[in-house]
């Protein structure tokens, strides 16, 4: 096992998925890849544009995004392990799945969260959405 992927939101719950990975990297010498998903841009999914202060808001959000993700990996590495970031726009389970196909990823960490039946139906569930569709081994974290 060489690379390991750590796929985060924006919830917070980003230092439970990279204690895991830190563990499983540091016995197999593994890199750490951070990788978030950020919600498309609202003409990528074929909307109108909107004002551009709404644009200036999301670039905004985008960048503060970037910042944290290049902050915890920069803990990782400060603790000796090889560790990158990527913060990709577009479909959810289809970028993780991509990137996870170029980065060469032996292992998917990634949370999962207990949602009503109602909500999975209705929104739907990276994780098992991820466990349907990914060739790579998962390990799921429960989260709170």
């Amino acid at each position: 096992m060489k690379n390991i992927l750590v796929a985060l939101d924006t919830d917070g719950d980003a230092v439970s998925l990279i204690s895991h990975a830190e563990k499983l990297a540091e016995k197999f010498d593994a890199k750490i890849w951070l990788l978030h998903i950020a919600t498309p841009e609202p003409d990528f999914v074929g909307y109108e544009v909107g004002p551009q202060y709404i644009r200036d808001f999301r670039a905004q959000e985008l960048k503060e995004e970037h910042r944290h993700l290049q902050e915890l990996a920069g803990k990782l590495r400060g603790r000796g392990l090889e560790a990158d970031s990527l913060l990709i726009e577009g479909p959810t389970i289809e970028m993780i799945l991509e990137e996870a196909k170029v980065l060469k990823v032996d292992l998917i960490v990634i949370g999962s969260h207990d949602h009503s039946f109602l909500y999975n139906a209705l929104v739907g569930n990276t994780t098992s959405g991820l466990l349907k569709k990914s060739k790579i081994p998962l390990l799921t974290v429960p989260l709170g």
